[in-house]
């Protein structure tokens, strides 16, 4: 059992219409250490039949919520905000204890989404229409931004806080209704964060989450695709799933907001500063194990400075300490399961069986409490034909790719079907403007590692998905436009 110091926030149940209730059918989903694999907590393993109540009661609170003053709905959301805050160590806890996050990552991630909801309640006030120059007198023409509806946000496990502050926020924010599923590995986050938005006074219905395992969750969120009600899908997960997701909302046309997968390179040209280049690759890369969607996939290093950058960074992934997310010296947790370590151990001996070479790390990790860890790890000669060029490692795996021209690297950069982010590190100015231009995602980092924030537009291109989060944009997606005209005024 964990303990915490407001033991209520550890949740056991869906929230449906302000009621904390079990599924109907009175299934359970096991909830598990991923460092050790043993079960702590379990809760609703929801099915289509939940979903529905959840959308009945999102739909029937939508007009009223949606005619709250903006001003009181952005009240409720501070008063979250600060709920959120208030209870920074216990979510925190939670957060490593399902999640794997190291604890001072997880008390990061507990601000950083508390930050979604503090700018959009602050975004709430200023959602302007426009008045539009009349073409015939006596008309008086106007465009409204009102919100689109009901609201299904879906989740993904490796930030089971922010991800869902940053997608329910914006739509509460504008006056939409939510219903919620988080990934089946971390549920208590969510339902903890959600425990405290109903402790802000947030209204019955205007927010609500099921629960569910992997072999309901088609059931859950088909039921979602199918009702004509829920008229936004907001996505963060693969691309199959959000291509998928694509496909079934054709049918009553949802608005769709999808995240997906992402292979960002990382570039370091001739002229850049190693040190803040090596400094900005650890904390793009290994920050949650490697467990991001916008880590850095491939590594390219100029030739001219390619050695001694290597040598750098090994000496700084060596010294990581890895162990249980709740030990404060930890730096790199435990992945989040078996299947995850397996992935990154097969995409290790793929790439040396092709010709890579490991500088450190390189090979699985047991600790006292458990197999699930990987030693961070710097690859050498890694080249396209290995699998970790293309696919989505997820783990603390640095591969570095030689090259010697700037063309030569934006096509590698760009060879991708994937355009979620990019890094790239150098001082000269007229470069920094040339290769940002080309390449072909929704972020760039110039010399800089770390580029998530609130005020600014999270998303991607190509087959990492459309629509933003995060930002004065991250309110569109959730709002339709109304234009009126009226005559005979003349």
């Amino acid at each position: 059992m964990l303990t915490l110091s407001e033991q209520a926030l550890l949740r056991s149940q869906n929230l449906i219409d302000d009621r904390w209730c079990n599924a109907g059918l009175g299934a359970r989903l096991q909830v598990a250490d991923p460092a050790t694999g043993e079960t702590f907590a379990n809760v609703p393993d929801s099915d289509a039949g939940d979903a529905r109540l959840a959308v009945d009661a999102a739909a029937a609170a939508f007009p009223a919520w949606s005619r709250r003053p903006a001003r009181e709905r952005a009240q409720l959301l501070k008063r979250w905000h600060a709920l959120i805050l208030a209870h920074q160590e216990d979510l925190a806890r939670i957060i490593s204890t399902e999640q794997g996050k190291p604890l001072k990552e997880a008390r990061g991630e507990v601000q950083y989404g508390a930050s979604y909801v503090e700018w959009f309640a602050e975004e709430a006030t200023r959602i302007c229409g426009d008045i539009v120059a009349e073409a015939v007198p006596g008309r008086k023409l106007l465009v409204l931004k009102e919100p689109v509806g009901v609201v299904a946000a879906i989740t993904p496990w490796n930030f089971p806080l922010a991800m869902i502050a940053r997608k329910i926020a914006p739509a509460l924010a504008v006056g939409c209704t939510v219903v919620a599923k988080p990934a089946e590995d971390t549920p208590l986050t969510a339902l903890a964060l959600v425990w405290l938005a109903q402790q802000a006074g947030m209204p019955a219905g205007v927010l609500n989450i099921v629960t569910a395992s992997r072999e309901h969750t088609p059931g859950v969120v088909d039921a979602w695709l199918a009702d004509s009600r829920v008229r936004k899908i907001t996505f963060t997960g693969s691309t199959p799933v959000g291509k998928h997701l694509a496909r079934e909302s054709a049918a009553t046309l949802k608005k769709l907001s999808l995240e997906l997968g992402g292979n960002a390179p990382f570039i370091v040209f001739e002229d850049a500063d190693l040190d803040a280049a090596i400094d900005g690759l650890m904390a793009s890369k290994f920050r949650n194990g490697g467990q991001t969607c916008v880590c850095p996939n491939r590594v390219y290093v100029h030739d001219a400075v390619h050695d001694a950058f290597v040598e750098r960074l090994a000496q700084r992934v060596g010294a990581l300490h890895v162990g249980p997310a709740t030990e404060e010296a930890a730096q790199i947790g435990p992945m989040i399961n078996a299947r995850a370590v397996d992935k990154i151990a097969r995409h290790v001996e793929d790439a040396v069986a092709r010709g890579a070479r490991v500088v450190t790390g390189g090979k699985r990790v047991r600790t006292a409490d458990g197999p699930h860890y990987y030693a961070p790890t710097v690859l050498a000669d890694a080249t396209p034909a290995m699998e970790l060029s293309c696919e989505e490692t997820f783990g603390p795996v640095a591969p570095i790719f030689r090259f010697r021209d700037e063309a030569e690297v934006i096509r590698d950069a760009n060879d991708t079907p994937f355009g979620l982010a990019a890094y790239f590190y150098s001082n000269d100015i007229r470069r920094i403007w040339r290769v940002a231009q080309a390449l072909e995602t929704g972020m760039v980092g110039i010399n800089e590692g770390a580029i998530a924030a609130e005020a600014a537009p999270f998303g991607g291109v190509k087959e990492s998905g459309y629509g933003r989060e995060g930002s004065r944009h991250g309110l569109d997606d959730y709002m339709h436009t109304k234009y009126l005209c009226q005559g005979q005024l003349g």
